[in-house]
C-alpha cells in the first residue's frame, strides 16, 4: 500500500540513513574512484542539446556487454532510494518502488527474460557518473539530466522523460519566479546536479547555497529551518511537495531538459538495446502505466508534457 510519508517520517528516515549533512561528502559503499583517463567524448552539439547523441535502437542481444550481463544472470542498476515516486524504499515492505524502478525492471525483462533479475545499488546524485565509469553498475536509472558536459564521461540512452528545474518553497512564500524565491535566501541543491550548476550562474543574489549529496536532504534541511528554498528537477520537486504538504512549487519552470539512462561510453551494444526497449516501453503502454501509477497524483494526469 502506497503511503505518503509525513514530515516527521521524512526527517527520521533521512537521519537514520545519515542523509542530513549539508556540504559534506559521504562515500558510497562499493563505489571506487573513477579512472584517471576519460573515454573519448562525442562531439558537442553547438546548440547545447545533446539529448539525441545516442546509438540507433537495436533489438540485438548478441553484443559484448549484453552477453556479459546474461552470463552473470543479473542486471546491475544504480538507482535512488530517497526520491518519492521515482526511486524510494517503501517503509512498509522495505522494497524499492517508483517510476525509475519499474523502468529498470522492464530493461531486465528484455535482457534476461525476467523483470526480477535485477540488482539495485543505491547511488547518490554526486556518485552517478563515478559508478558508471568504474563499472560498479551496468547503468544508472536515476532522474539523470542529459547534458553535453556529462557526455564527456558517459553515454546516455535516448530521452525517456522531459523535465526542467523547479523551486520548492514553504507555502507561506508567495514568490512567483525562481529569481524572486532565491534572492537573499538560503538555498539548497544536490551535489553535481543541474541545480548546482544553475546556482553557479551570476545574478541570483542568494544569501547562501548549501550543497548536499541527495535532493531529499534539502527537504529535510527546509523542515529543520536551515535553508529557505530548494532548486531541483521538476519531477523531484513535485515528489517533495507530495511528501510534505507544507511546501509548494514556484510556478516558473526553468532550463527545460530531458532525462536519460546513463551507461558506459564503450557499451554501445547495451545502449542501442536500451534505446529499443524505451521505444517498446512507450509503444506497449508501459511508460504511460508507470506514469499513471507513480507520477500522475503529483504531476497531473496529463502526461503529454513529460513524454519526449
Amino acid at each position: 500500500m502506497r503511503t505518503v510519508r509525513t514530515r516527521a517520517l521524512v526527517v527520521a528516515a533521512a537521519l537514520a540513513a545519515g542523509l542530513v549533512g549539508a556540504g559534506t561528502s559521504h562515500g558510497t559503499p562499493g563505489v571506487a574512484a573513477a579512472p584517471a583517463a576519460a573515454p573519448q567524448a562525442p562531439a558537442a552539439d553547438p546548440t547545447g542539446d545533446c539529448s539525441e547523441q545516442t546509438p540507433a535502437a537495436s533489438p540485438s542481444l548478441s553484443g559484448r556487454k549484453v552477453r556479459e550481463i546474461q552470463a552473470r544472470g543479473s542486471l546491475i542498476v544504480g538507482v535512488d532510494q530517497n526520491s518519492y515516486n521515482w526511486g524510494f524504499r517503501n517503509p512498509q515492505s522495505g522494497q524499492l518502488e517508483g517510476f525509475d524502478i519499474e523502468l529498470s525492471r522492464a530493461i531486465a525483462k528484455t535482457v534476461l527474460g525476467d523483470p526480477n533479475k535485477v540488482t539495485f545499488r543505491t547511488v547518490t546524485t554526486a556518485k552517478r557518473i563515478e559508478a558508471i565509469r568504474n563499472g560498479t553498475v551496468d547503468m544508472v536509472v536515476r532522474t539523470m539530466t542529459i547534458n553535453c558536459d556529462r557526455r564527456k564521461d558517459i553515454a546516455f540512452s535516448a530521452p525517456y522523460f522531459s523535465t526542467g528545474q523547479r523551486l520548492v518553497v514553504p507555502k507561506s512564500d508567495k514568490s512567483a519566479t525562481v529569481a524572486e524565491g532565491v534572492k537573499g535566501k538560503r538555498v539548497c541543491a544536490a551535489q553535481q546536479s543541474s541545480s548546482e550548476v544553475e546556482f553557479k550562474k551570476p545574478g541570483y543574489g542568494t544569501s547562501s547555497v548549501t550543497i548536499v549529496e541527495n535532493q531529499l536532504d534539502c527537504l529535510v534541511l527546509m523542515q529543520l529551518g536551515k535553508v529557505d528554498a530548494t532548486l531541483t528537477d521538476s519531477s523531484l520537486a513535485a515528489a517533495q511537495a507530495a511528501q510534505d504538504p507544507t511546501v509548494r512549487l514556484v510556478d516558473e519552470n526553468i532550463t527545460p531538459a530531458k532525462l536519460g539512462i546513463g551507461l558506459k561510453q564503450e557499451d554501445t551494444d547495451l545502449t542501442a538495446l536500451v534505446n529499443q526497449i524505451l521505444l517498446d516501453y512507450r509503444a506497449n503502454g508501459g511508460w504511460q502505466a508507470a506514469y499513471t501509477r507513480w507520477l500522475a497524483p503529483s504531476m497531473g494526469t496529463n502526461s503529454v508534457p513529460y513524454l519526449p
